[in-house]
């Protein structure tokens, strides 16, 4: 009789001891029974005789997992605090049929040609297992992309290429299958069962190499993995938002050192940490050079100067872009004069203004203090806190100037993959002339014909209460900046009363980030250090309260970690439980995980390098 533990499949429940008659390797997917019900479930570990009674596991299922998808689940589940079964569940077993295990050695029919500056980068790559590709938007990154992947497949090695979102898909999707043709394939949550399962016995049989598409595409069972590439790597979208609350491009790093693959992060606005840590290769001009203008108006409404800009470019025959941010939880007071938000005298971090408890509040050390009619910098009264949503802005653009048709991108309204396809069909044809929404307008989409972009409520993302605040803003700024002048020379209009930030960095965005690493390791922020947030919801307020006090008097006990704060979360209360959380800094992950293993419990929803602090 052999004995083994056994993990259920996307469960948080326990490890559990299993029987069989016969030996069964790690890693193989079996059915079990539980109580009344059948479960799938995975061969964790092989085990001694217990001193209690097993039940046997029923059957063997045609598929397993690899010991490197057991040693990278395991990671996953120790460093990001999830269960073993959650970690494994990211991961797509592999199908015990009879596979293809020489690599294809296909050529590659129209590679791309690189100028001079694309090929000294693409040079500049080749000897680093990890690097980033900091190039400014339209200087060609994927064409880089695309020769890194053509060099693997000639070694006979296949590669993964994630985006931050499925907005980015489509036209990511034209592109590669001109180089590689049926040998790549999109993954994302929208396919149906019958494409994965004709996707999953494609890589077996070989047949396909290349794997593109948003971050559950990592997980993807693709064997002789060379190449992992990272782009736009300064998205918040690679984090997962409940467990495990994995970030696909550290997930990324680790299972290239794992794999031997090289590993690629991309972006116009790198993070500040990938920058930090990583060799870093430039290019810092666009690939077709084209002038353009910029423009800084105040104000926080949709006013005269924009909409005479809008209607000049549609009489033009052009297209504009109009970005506004998503519409956050809360408002921060700002001034319309100079452009500042209220900070935290201890956090330097915008406070959010609680109208209900009429106060304004810092989210990471919760101190408080009455609302201010007066900015505290320049004296101007009285502080704004408007905020306007792309229905408003539609409304009021579409009145100004008749026959403009607007195309609405945001989640509200691309909310399948179908609408995203037609709603870029449609612009891209020009039956739409206007794309106004949100953040998914900074993805890395490519069109010819737009000329001018308006962006407003920037000053609103610099009061955020984050410390990413500053490289939050200006990151879209460039982002944002960065879908025009492609073919055509463009004006960008910005809204903001902060104008001398954004200007000072225009020009240079690693000046920037030389400037910001100052600031972090003067204030003690990532890179420079590690955080953690502890959320802790319940049902009683003073019970999600007690477990909140008694986890802060644990954590007291590790000198090594910094209580930043503790209290009431900035969104009090979600889905009728009340929220407190913690958060916590450390110089050493080590020193911080081990406090975190410590107190680590049923009640804690623990999230590691978090990104989010609502």
């Amino acid at each position: 009789m052999y004995y083994y533990k056994v993990s259920l499949h996307k469960s948080s429940a326990p490890i559990l001891t299993y029987s069989s008659l016969v030996a069964i390797e790690l890693g193989r997917v079996v059915l079990v029974g539980l109580k009344s019900t059948e479960k799938q479930a995975v061969i964790y570990v092989q085990t001694t005789n217990p001193t209690f009674a097993t039940t046997a596991i029923l059957s063997l299922l045609d598929y397993y997992y690899t010991p490197l998808q057991i040693q990278m689940a395991t990671f996953i589940s120790a460093y990001y605090f999830s269960s073993f079964s959650e970690a494994i569940g990211l991961f797509l077993p592999y199908a015990t049929i009879a596979v293809s295990v020489t690599p294809l050695m296909l050529p590659i029919v129209t590679k791309p040609i690189l100028s001079p500056a694309q090929q000294k980068a693409y040079e500049g790559l080749l000897p680093y297992k990890r690097a980033v590709l900091f190039g400014v938007t339209g200087s060609g990154k994927t064409e880089i992309f695309i020769s890194l992947i053509i060099k693997m497949q000639e070694e006979g090695k296949s590669a993964i290429f994630l985006m931050p979102e499925i907005s980015l898909t489509p036209q990511m999707e034209k592109r590669l299958s001109v180089y590689f043709g049926t040998r790549v394939a999109m993954w994302h949550s929208k396919l149906t069962k019958k494409r994965k399962t004709a996707i999953l016995e494609g890589m077996a049989r070989r047949e396909i190499t290349i794997i593109a598409g948003a971050r559950s595409a990592l997980f993807v069972p693709l064997p002789h993995l060379g190449l992992i590439i990272v782009d736009e790597e300064h998205d918040d979208s690679y984090k997962a938002s409940s467990r495990p609350r994995y970030h696909a491009r550290d997930v990324a790093l680790f299972m290239g050192q794992k794999y031997d693959a090289q590993v690629i992060l991309a972006s116009a606005t790198p993070s500040i940490g990938s920058y930090y840590k990583h060799p870093v290769i430039r290019l810092k001009e666009a690939y077709r050079q084209k002038a353009k203008t910029y423009t800084f108006i105040t104000g926080t409404a949709i006013n005269r100067t924009i909409l005479e800009s809008l209607s000049s470019h549609y009489k033009a025959g052009h297209q504009s872009l109009l970005f506004l941010p998503t519409r956050g939880n809360f408002k921060y007071l700002y001034c319309e004069k100079c452009g500042k938000t209220h900070f935290c005298p201890y956090c330097s971090v915008g406070m959010a203004l609680h109208r209900k408890f009429r106060h304004l509040k810092c989210h990471y050390c919760n101190y408080t203090e009455a609302i201010r009619e007066e900015c505290s910098y320049c004296n101007h009264s009285p502080l704004q806190s408007n905020r306007m949503g792309t229905s408003e802005a539609i409304e009021i653009i579409g009145e100004a100037i008749e026959g403009l048709s607007i195309e609405q991108f945001d989640k509200d309204s691309i909310s399948s993959s179908k609408k995203l396809k037609d709603a870029l069909k449609r612009f891209e044809s020009k039956e739409s002339q206007l794309l106004l929404g949100t953040q998914m307008l900074s993805k890395g989409h490519d069109y010819a014909n737009i000329t001018l972009c308006v962006i407003m409520g920037l000053d609103y993302i610099l009061g955020l209460s984050d410390y990413r605040a500053r490289e939050r803003a200006l990151a879209l700024l460039f982002q944002i900046a960065g879908r025009s002048g492609r073919a055509l020379e463009a004006e960008v209009l910005v809204q903001t009363a902060d104008a001398d930030f954004f200007k000072r960095y225009l020009s240079d965005y690693e000046y920037f980030i030389k400037d910001e690493l100052a600031f972090l390791e003067m204030a003690e922020y990532p890179p420079f250090v590690f955080l953690a947030r502890i959320l802790i919801a319940h049902k009683d307020e003073s019970k999600a309260g007690k477990i909140t006090l008694d986890t802060v008097s644990q954590l007291k006990a590790f000198v090594e970690v910094e209580i930043v704060g503790s209290g009431k979360a900035p969104v009090e209360r979600v889905a009728n439980k009340f929220r407190f959380h913690i958060l916590l800094r450390a110089k050493t992950r080590k020193s911080l995980l081990t406090a975190l293993h410590q107190v680590n419990r049923r009640e804690l929803e623990i999230d590691i390098d978090p990104v989010e602090f609502s």
